[in-house]
């Protein structure tokens, strides 16, 4: 049997293939989405899951977001809450932006299937918006005129519409907090998105609609303005103030006088420094914080100056 050697020059040359294959694999393993940037919190790609309600406020993030770290790409799927949450579940996305926490049987499942816990917390507090048609007379509302609106019980003769026929933020808001349960009017429908909702009441003087304040908050929106131009904004009774009505707007939400208000969360499914930690600490952060606010969501991760503002207005 003849012996079988390796000649250094051989074994030179097989130590050198196996580095080289090796830093191939490692290089794949870090690179994002194949597009040869490797992925840290301010650089690669990522595909995340954002509530409808936010599509305004979540394009601002990004895009400051983005020119803050030219290394990142973030595409942003705009649906219903219950499909955010879904995608989160199936691992289709590592990042959703929804306005409640993952329940204790969804947490153990994403824990139990992916061995680590997802990551969650809060991000600002979102109001929803009552708007009406610009000729329409009627501008103030208390909380039970709006619940026999959705009910199907009041005096208003009016067509309710919300964000979306079913699963949307909105819709779970309108029957959890404010029906307790109760099923909705035949008088309440769904338009396709929020948008949808703000050019059929600027068409109907017959139709209110229930949307996010920051589809409509931001002053510095051309976009927003030119909706605020079709429609007026509905004031609604002040919490515990005696008669009084108030606006949305981010000193009402902040001392509790708005009555119609809902968290926004962030939940992350990344056991690692990836770009979703990183998108989701700028969220958290002052640049993030400060943007929600711009937006009329009270930002809950930093303080929030309430001089020089009337909780009437």
């Amino acid at each position: 049997m003849r012996n079988f050697r390796i000649s250094h020059s051989g074994m030179d040359i097989f130590l050198l293939l196996f580095v080289f294959i090796f830093g191939i694999i490692l290089a794949s393993c870090g690179d994002s989405a194949g597009t040869g940037i490797q992925e840290t919190i301010t650089s690669g790609r990522i595909r995340i899951s954002v509530d409808e309600s936010f599509k305004p406020v979540m394009d601002s993030q990004v895009k400051v977001f983005e020119a803050k770290y030219p290394d990142a790409k973030i595409v942003v799927d705009y649906k219903p809450e219950a499909e955010c949450l879904r995608d989160l579940m199936n691992d289709s996305v590592r990042l959703v932006i929804v306005t409640r926490a993952p329940t204790r049987e969804e947490e153990k499942l994403m824990t139990d299937k992916y061995k680590f816990k997802p990551a969650f917390g809060t991000l600002a507090v979102d109001a929803v918006a009552l708007i009406v048609n610009n000729q329409s007379k009627d501008t103030f509302f208390t909380i039970p005129e709006i619940q026999g609106m959705l009910r199907g019980k009041s005096n208003f003769k009016y067509k309710v519409l919300l964000d979306g026929a079913r699963q949307t933020s909105t819709v779970r808001y309108v029957r959890d907090s404010l029906l307790k349960g109760e099923a909705l009017s035949k008088n309440v429908v769904g338009a396709a998105n929020s948008e949808a909702v703000i050019e059929y009441v600027s068409n109907h003087n017959d139709a209110i609609g229930m949307i996010g304040v920051s589809w409509i908050g931001n002053s510095d929106d051309t976009a927003q303005l030119s909706f605020l131009e079709k429609i007026k904004l509905a004031q609604i009774e002040c919490r515990d103030c005696n008669g009084t009505f108030v606006h949305p707007y981010l000193g009402n939400i902040a001392l509790g006088k708005y009555p119609m208000v809902r968290p926004l969360y962030y939940v992350l499914k990344e056991n690692y420094r990836g770009l979703g930690s990183g998108f989701a600490n700028f969220l958290i952060y002052e640049k993030g914080q400060l943007i929600f606010k711009r937006a009329y969501l009270l930002p809950t991760r930093m303080p929030f100056d309430l001089r020089n503002m009337s909780i009437t207005e």
